[in-house]
């Protein structure tokens, strides 16, 4: 390992890694040295963010899978025990934005993928990849979350409760693992961000005038 290549080594798993963020962080993550393993449900897109990993000097694997698919998580983190037994960074970043709408026009069905997405599918790969997190040396799960799960918003209902409920969860699992010293748990905001999420729900604003995926990858991969 070198301060170049601080993640020399280290084997990444990143959600949502076909755009936005999630492909901004796995591609900053390969520059710092980790192999990625980058999970969406759309193989196109996630061979581009591998191609442009293996342009640039790094080195990744495609898992193209849909997430809320808890036999297809069980699967990844079987193939993954086998071929590397330990993961040192997972980064749960995919989400489902939603109707933003008045609490009672909520509409049950769109509620129940919202929280499928941004709630059970973490929960149900921190249980899938724990045995593998707690082989690490030093193990960092990073959660993506916004503002509003912590200040309720007008017609931001289901998204907000559904990233309130996403903080909730992985901060106890930081507790129950603070004992072992070797698994972080980061909640991260990553505020006002270029991504295609930010347009579906401001889609008046200048793209120009937030900032871009990568200012919060980068963040993200200083941690």
């Amino acid at each position: 390992m070198t301060d170049s290549k601080p993640f020399s080594g280290k084997l990444a798993l990143v959600t949502g890694a076909s755009r936005g963020i999630g492909a901004a962080t796995a591609e900053a993550l390969a520059q710092a040295g980790a192999h990625v393993i980058l999970v969406a449900r759309t193989a196109k897109a996630l061979e581009d963010v591998e191609e442009r990993i293996h342009a640039a000097g790094g080195s990744a694997t495609i898992a193209p899978l849909d997430i809320t698919d808890g036999e297809s998580i069980g699967k990844l983190a079987a193939a993954v025990a086998e071929r590397w037994q330990v993961l040192d960074v997972l980064v749960l970043n995919a989400a489902m934005l939603g109707s933003l709408t008045p609490v009672e026009h909520i509409d049950p069905k769109e509620y129940g993928r919202v929280l499928a997405t941004n709630l059970l599918a973490p929960q149900a790969l921190i249980a899938a990849f724990d045995p593998l997190l707690r082989r690490a040396e030093r193990a960092d799960i990073i959660a993506l979350t916004s503002s509003v799960g912590r200040e309720p918003r007008a017609f931001w209902g289901a998204y907000g409760s559904s990233k309130a409920a996403l903080e909730t969860l992985v901060m106890a699992y930081a507790d129950e693992t603070e004992h072992a010293g070797t698994i972080r748990v980061h909640v991260v905001d990553p505020g006002a961000t270029r991504t295609r999420m930010r347009q579906l729900a401001f889609p008046g604003e200048e793209p120009s005038s937030v900032k871009p995926p990568e200012e919060v990858a980068a963040a993200i991969v200083q941690r």
